[in-house]
């Protein structure tokens, strides 16, 4: 054989090896991480701390997105008016591209559980799983689908409680709803017996746009309020700067249900730790990616609270924090 010829096999043996062993090298799986409210693509703190907790937790199961597992983040589902109609066209979309798991929020985990009864589906949500209709059980879901609720009954009264114990004496607390978010029914719910449990008079003020909030903020006084109940949904997140804004304005402290609120200017907040939340979900998420079965899993409960108080925007508001609420607090900014 010709020295040449000699080259041009090994040649193009070399090159034939690497492109075998591509086509035997098995396809990463596919994770889709949704969320109706954040676009990761979006350098925004919240959304931030949420993905690098759900990567830390995948990592701690032994995997890395790029490596061994490709995380997906479709683009937020959730219009501006809070609808989700799009929800069934992203669905069919992860299902025709055969994804290995699926993870959301409730409207997403059901959306996912309308479209699927094989591939598992791991949620994070605020409330509760078996009302919901995720699962039948907490300790064994069964089906396809477990994963992380940071909801609990008693979380109303707590912050409900704080506001008291900030404000001994106070007559009333104002506590803004949005009418369009799909649990705020259950939220006023809750919000309501919380009160009525402690004897606190609350008053309930719907807000889903900009002048609707501005307006709660100029008539909270007038109707007798001292304080302020923040609660859940999209608008509401996408409005805390805001909120921080107008409760300075008006010089009414205010208690929130995420921690970011603080870290913007708010005043305190009391809550189970989201990006924590997250972090159980990425570790879930590995567990079944080694195969074990969403179905024998149990949804997991937060176990810690976390209480932050902001004493620059206590000082600008006039209050002096009582010492027992500080101690107890996790995180305290001066």
């Amino acid at each position: 054989m010709q020295r040449r010829q000699f080259i041009t096999l090994v040649g193009g043996t070399v090159i034939a090896w690497p492109l075998s062993a591509r086509a035997q090298r098995p396809v990463m799986p596919v994770v889709a991480l949704l969320q109706g409210d954040f676009d990761v693509s979006i350098p925004e703190p919240d959304a931030t701390h949420r993905v690098t907790a759900f990567h830390q937790g995948m990592k701690e199961t032994g995997y890395v997105d790029g490596q061994n597992v490709a995380i997906e983040y479709p683009a937020p589902y959730r219009s501006a008016e809070g609808q989700t109609n799009s929800l069934p066209l992203v669905m069919a979309d992860l299902l025709r591209r055969q994804v290995a798991v699926i993870v959301g929020d409730t409207p997403a985990a059901l959306a996912a559980k309308a479209a699927t009864t094989t591939v598992p589906i791991v949620f994070v949500t605020g409330w509760d799983p078996v009302r919901d209709g995720l699962v039948t059980s907490l300790s064994r879901p069964g089906g396809n689908l477990t994963g992380i609720s940071f909801f609990t009954a008693e979380l109303g009264a707590k912050q409900l409680g704080l506001l008291r114990e900030l404000r001994p004496g106070i007559a009333r607390i104002a506590v803004l709803a949005d009418p369009k978010f799909p649990t705020t029914e259950r939220f006023v719910s809750e919000i309501r017996a919380a009160a009525s449990a402690i004897g606190q008079q609350i008053e309930l003020l719907h807000v889903s746009t900009g002048q609707e909030l501005e307006n709660a903020f100029t008539t909270l006084v007038p109707r007798g309020a001292g304080a302020v109940h923040t609660g859940p949904g999209t608008f509401m997140h996408s409005q805390a700067e805001r909120i921080v804004a107008l409760s300075a304005q008006h010089k009414i402290p205010a208690i929130y249900i995420w921690r970011e609120a603080v870290d913007a200017g708010g005043l305190m907040s009391y809550a189970p730790s989201i990006p924590d939340a997250y972090r159980q979900a990425g570790i879930y998420v590995g567990r079944i990616l080694k195969g074990e079965k969403p179905g024998d899993l149990p949804v997991m409960l937060p176990t810690k609270f976390e209480l932050a108080i902001n004493l620059k925007t206590a000082k600008a508001l006039g209050l002096e924090i009582p010492p027992t609420l500080l101690a107890r607090a996790d995180e305290v900014i001066e």
